[in-house]
């Protein structure tokens, strides 16, 4: 599962691996934040360093426009949003890179426990600076 192409494959397919391990646990079915804590147990489990639910503030021409939380921050480099829905839609999509611009990374990660197999986008910010 590591693609060494990919920036941090490694730890990308770490935090993978810990949802896979939820899902085969407490398969689908379940709301969004019972998913959130069973990961975070399940990253402290294997030592994967994460914040979770880190805020950030959304600015609009430098502006203090509103807050918003990802439901975890890895090794202060990914973003991890969660959902819970049978199917993965375009917007979804469009809120994980929305947080990846808003934090300023590079990579991160959209992992839906909704669907009857765990589903799982890898999600870059083709916006992101690397200054």
């Amino acid at each position: 599962m590591i693609k060494e192409e990919y920036k941090y494959s490694a730890l990308t397919s770490k935090i993978i691996g810990c949802a896979i391990e939820v899902h085969t646990i407490i398969g689908n079915g379940f709301q969004e934040v019972v998913y959130q804590r069973a990961l975070e147990e399940e990253f402290l489990l294997q030592n994967v360093p994460f914040l979770r639910e880190q805020e950030i503030s959304i600015l609009y021409k430098n502006k203090l426009i509103g807050t918003r939380r990802v439901d975890f921050l890895v090794n202060q480099v990914i973003c991890v949003e969660l959902k819970s829905v049978i199917q993965l839609e375009a917007v979804h999509l469009a809120q994980a890179i929305n947080y990846l611009e808003a934090y300023h990374l590079e990579v991160g990660l959209l992992i839906n426990f909704g669907a009857r197999k765990l589903e799982f986008k890898r999600v870059v910010n083709t916006k992101y600076d690397k200054k």
